[in-house]
């Protein structure tokens, strides 16, 4: 997809675009897949690739090998394929080691996986840790292999290499960091997670030449080895990381979801609360839960970065998760864009939040004198940036945030932003730094 392409059309447009584009790609946990499917995402966002090699440890688990896929196959007694990888990515067992010989039709249906309540539909299976092999079909496939012997073929390569990830920093004026993630080891998947990928992708390239407060870390990585690796290999990124969000099932049609982090009140929580809310967005909050996608590592005892996740259909819990029918139809442009503006405006007000001190707490501070009532003529409301301003002088013991100044106030987040300044600017109020885990 080209610039021109995404200047004329449009994010929706851009959005599905890429979604078909990055579609027929075999992606694994390791693999040319991802590598092909970052090279595509770089063109619209300046990430660097790095390569892991197997066998690095990275905490209690192992880079593994890395997995290949040239074609697979089920071949009857005739030589046709009644089932065909060259038709679906999705026929394939990830992970499946090579073979290639008869077998009896009894040991075939131990290896041939469908969903019984969905007879044309093809599950999506791996067998990422555990060494076998094995196929998807849909349910008629599988009823109609009824010869005595079939030709089984999986033509791929499971040997030491590395594993791939994707990485982009964009540096803010301070030391601190959000981090933005999403997993890009699913085949031909839409919902979970082409959408993630491609909403990342262009969000991340809107963003790059803008400036900012705090610095953003892109991270597109295989699902639970791949956080675990930036997470080994970074400990000093990691030390300044304030916060964030995962991505995934962020392109059909359901309201969103938004998956609070482990303490349930980080940073990070309020700003989504808050962004959907002043979007419009129809949507839900769930609580952590140690099931779901790289939130978990993020928010693992030892870290506890103040990291939730935002979904539309939550992962598990829609017909469509994890089989063939997560397809290009499943998902759409429009719902994409909604996505990403989603993401934008909880990373505007991350990056617009900060926690102040009163450098006047005794009694409230004559503000008339210092000509702050005449500061508030121009754009915005007023009379609630100046009620923002008693608020936060009320509240700025050093335990409240702008996002709870809001919140606790009722007024819009703007409003509090433009009055904190003000009070900035005049020597009322100080910033304090954050704390780690996102929790002010």
């Amino acid at each position: 997809m080209s610039e021109a392409a995404l200047a004329c059309d449009g994010p929706a447009a851009a959005l599905h675009a890429l979604v078909r584009e990055l579609y027929p790609i075999c992606r694994s946990l390791t693999g040319d897949g991802v590598r092909r499917t970052l090279a595509a995402l770089r063109r619209l966002a300046p990430l660097e690739v790095h390569e892991v090699p197997s066998g690095t440890p990275v905490f209690d688990w192992t880079v593994p090998d890395e997995w290949n896929l040239r074609d697979a196959w089920i071949r009857d007694s005739a030589g046709r394929r009644v089932v065909d990888a060259r038709r679906s990515n999705l026929h394939v067992v990830s992970y499946s080691e090579p073979v290639r010989r008869r077998v009896p039709r009894e040991e075939l249906l131990r290896h041939v996986h469908a969903l019984p309540e969905h007879p044309d539909w093809i599950p999506y299976r791996t067998s990422y840790y555990a060494r076998s092999w094995g196929f998807c079909a849909t349910q008629r496939q599988k009823d109609a292999l009824v010869e005595p012997e079939y030709e089984v073929c999986i033509d791929a390569t499971l040997a030491p290499g590395s594993l791939s990830y994707g990485e982009l920093f964009l540096p803010g004026s301070s030391p601190e960091e959000i981090l933005v993630t999403t997993h890009v080891c699913h085949p031909s998947l839409c919902n979970d997670n082409l959408s993630g990928l491609a909403v990342t992708a262009l969000l991340a390239g809107e963003l790059a030449g803008r400036p900012r407060r705090r610095g953003l870390r892109f991270l597109w990585i295989p699902g639970t080895i791949g956080s675990l690796t930036w997470l080994a290999r970074n400990p000093e990124a990691v030390a300044r990381v304030r916060g964030g969000l995962t991505l995934n099932c962020v392109g059909d049609s359901a309201p969103f979801t938004w998956k609070r982090s482990f303490r349930g009140d980080a940073e990070v929580d309020r700003a989504a609360a808050q962004a959907l809310r002043r979007l419009g967005l129809p949507h839900a909050s769930v609580e952590f839960s140690p099931w779901g996608y790289d939130e978990r590592q993020f928010e693992s005892p030892g870290f506890r970065l103040g990291v939730g996740s935002l979904m539309r259909s939550r992962h598990g819990t829609f017909p469509e998760y994890h089989t063939s029918a997560d397809d290009l139809d499943f998902v759409s442009g429009e719902h994409m864009a909604e996505s990403l503006a989603a993401v934008r405006e909880i990373l505007r007000l991350l990056d617009a939040n900060a926690t102040h001190r009163s450098l006047s707490p005794h009694g409230e501070p004559q503000l008339g004198r210092r000509g702050l009532y005449r500061a508030l003529g121009g754009d915005g409301d007023p009379e609630a940036v100046q009620l923002a301003m008693l608020w936060l002088l009320s509240l700025a013991d050093g335990s409240c945030d702008l996002l709870r100044v809001a919140e606790r106030s009722g007024l819009d987040f703007d409003a509090v932003a433009r009055a904190a300044a003000l009070l900035l600017s005049h020597g009322l109020l100080e910033e304090l730094p954050a704390a780690r885990g996102g929790l002010r």
